[in-house]
């Protein structure tokens, strides 16, 4: 498991894998070169050797059954480096050797190696995909250009909402803390502030009104869909991640087959074993595609809904590649 320390959900698959008789180890990349190690040997004659080295646990790379990609942390320089230039210059090349070591493994990875879900994450890509497929979209524009803004503000009314391109978060802004930013609505007072637009790209929705909102979790080819009733607080009723569990319900929903097999399509062409699929249920039913994220949290659905989602993570961890 390649993930960062405080991962409750990689702990919780950890015990049951290990309820079940697997060995597994974790990995944080974060800890690569200083408190880990490795040895890449390749022969002719000798074959090829693939050792990670760490406290007192040796792991043979070439014995692992299965990786999964939770929370990983880059490399860090080490401490005896006082030269920012090499120290960084040292952990590009420790990336570069960690990249390529994952690639060449022959065994199951989860959600996809890195280089495939990695461009699976990308949310212009996800919409040209899902429209393909037959889903429901929210017209989108994506831009750094504020005429094209305001043209879209007045041809909905105003009713429209923005979010990150990539990143929602900003770390390290004044006094060293993160902002966050997820979905917002456009107020009056944003449209005297769209020339800043030229200084970065903006995903910009027609807003969608919503019944409830699905979380369509996707392991291997089992579906586990949640309702959350979002609209049921002022809090989460543009975008859920600012939970509000006290008094937003999440349900266990049964997923329609046509939009289910919509689902297992657009994981089989983003080549993931893995996701986590946001929709839209609006008033007259219609289901509306927002995103899939191949590296999602679950363990809230899960606790609240009382689905699985874990079981399915094990078995598919342990399922012969």
């Amino acid at each position: 498991m390649l993930t960062s320390e405080d991962d409750p959900h990689a702990d919780r698959v950890c015990g049951l894998l290990a309820r079940r008789g697997a060995r597994v180890s974790v990995f944080d990349p974060g800890d690569f070169p200083v408190s880990a190690k490795l040895d890449l040997g390749y022969g002719a004659d000798l074959g090829t050797r693939r050792i990670l080295r760490r406290d007192k646990e040796t792991i043979d790379l070439d014995t692992v059954s299965a990786v999964w990609w939770r929370r990983p942390t880059p490399p860090q320089p080490h401490p005896e480096i006082v030269d920012p230039a090499v120290a960084a210059h040292t952990v590009q090349e420790c990336k570069s050797l960690l990249g390529d070591l994952w690639e060449q493994l022959p065994c199951r990875q989860v959600p996809a190696r890195e280089s495939v879900f990695r461009r699976s994450g990308q949310k212009s890509s996800q919409l040209s995909l899902a429209a393909e497929l037959g889903f429901a979209i929210p017209e989108t524009l994506i831009t750094t250009d504020a005429e094209s803004f305001l043209d879209f503000h007045d041809r909905h009314d105003g009713r429209i909402i923005t979010k990150a391109f990539h990143v929602p978060l900003v770390e390290g802004v004044s006094g060293g803390l993160t902002a966050t930013r997820l979905t917002e609505p456009v107020s009056p007072r944003d449209l005297a502030y769209t020339d800043g637009l030229r200084f970065c790209p903006l995903i910009v929705q027609e807003m969608v009104p919503k019944r409830v909102e699905l979380r369509v979790t996707i392991v291997g080819r089992r579906i586990f869909a949640a309702e959350i009733h979002s609209q049921a607080s002022n809090r989460s009723s543009l975008d859920w991640r600012y939970y509000d569990t006290r008094t937003t319900p999440h349900r266990p929903h049964r997923l329609q087959e046509e939009i289910a097999d919509r689902c297992l399509a657009l994981m089989d062409r983003l080549g993931l074993l893995y996701g986590a699929v946001d929709l839209i249920v609006m008033p007259d039913d219609r289901h509306v595609f927002l995103e899939v994220n191949p590296n999602a949290q679950w363990l809230w659905v899960e606790n609240m809904t009382g689905l699985p989602i874990s079981e399915a993570l094990c078995d598919l961890l342990l399922e012969p590649a």
